[in-house]
């Protein structure tokens, strides 16, 4: 049995989980933890998510066989090893719902389409351009200029009867347009559904770009239950003629960090049996 923890270390906020997993593979989920950053120190908080899932769980750190980081944790000084986002997202993402064939991963700075296989191999993706108007920073700072909290987003954006679309690629110029939007009148439903059909677009182009063709993605990352944002992507595949079916699991926001843990978990077995068999 392998007790190994995954810290998730994004530009929004740190999570942190801690796993057990047996040798044929099977899982138990021990306690998860997620702290916002909000200008507080991420290595801190790195800290911070280690000794809260621990205490949760009620397992000493000297029982913790791997610490696995991903995102932008390499520097988290305690840890074992690190992996690339893209495949913890991947792995995790396959563990919280197992027939999904991609992943739809939208953080605080950018979203990116993942073509899996079932044990979470990245077979191909495809990511926006850092300043592209279809991260979390960016519907933060709308929602913050429109003066709604970022709990009421999709909500307001599911009740929107006229939807006033955002053509804007740079985020810079899409603000721009939202001011003028606002200046115009435009109700802040409207506004809100407007950018989640933009953001949509782009990312239903991101996932056919991988090649997948039917099928069920999930959605990760900051703003996976952004239900405004789900909602507009499904229209956006109804639109766009993709057979795939878009949704979200109430623990999408930890994929990155279950995807370590687990990929963590892997490499601690590996190196296990190599060091027997020397």
């Amino acid at each position: 049995m392998t007790t190994t923890m995954g810290i998730d270390v994004g530009s929004g906020a740190v999570k942190s989980v801690l796993f057990r997993v047996d040798h044929d593979g099977r899982t138990e989920w021990l306690a998860k933890r997620c702290d916002r950053i909000r200008r507080r120190d991420p290595m801190a908080l790195a800290h911070e998510g280690r000794d809260a899932v621990l205490a949760d769980a009620g397992v000493d750190a000297d029982e913790v066989d791997y610490i696995a980081t991903t995102g932008e944790g390499e520097g988290v000084a305690f840890a074992t090893g690190h992996f690339y986002s893209m495949t913890t997202h991947a792995r995790g993402g396959v563990y919280l719902h197992p027939t999904a064939n991609a992943v739809i991963d939208i953080g605080a700075l950018n979203g990116r389409a993942i073509y899996v296989d079932a044990r979470g191999k990245v077979l191909a993706y495809k990511m926006t351009s850092q300043c592209a108007s279809g991260s979390g920073q960016f519907l933060e700072n709308i929602a913050r200029y429109l003066g709604v909290a970022v709990e009421e987003i999709g909500p307001l954006s599911r009740s929107s009867q006229n939807p006033e679309k955002c053509s804007s690629i740079c985020a810079v110029l899409a603000e721009t347009d939202v001011i003028n939007m606002v200046s115009r009148g435009i109700a802040t439903p409207d506004v809100l559904k407007g950018i989640h059909q933009s953001m949509a677009s782009r990312i239903v182009k991101l996932l056919k770009v991988t090649g997948i063709k039917q099928g069920t993605a999930l959605i990760t990352g900051g703003l996976a239950l952004d239900t405004g944002l789900l909602a507009a992507i499904q229209e956006e595949m109804v639109a766009e003629k993709v057979n795939v079916q878009a949704l979200n699991h109430p623990d999408s926001i930890y994929a990155g960090a279950i995807g370590a843990a687990l990929w963590g978990a892997f490499r601690h077995h590996r190196l296990h049996a190599l060091a027997a068999a020397a």
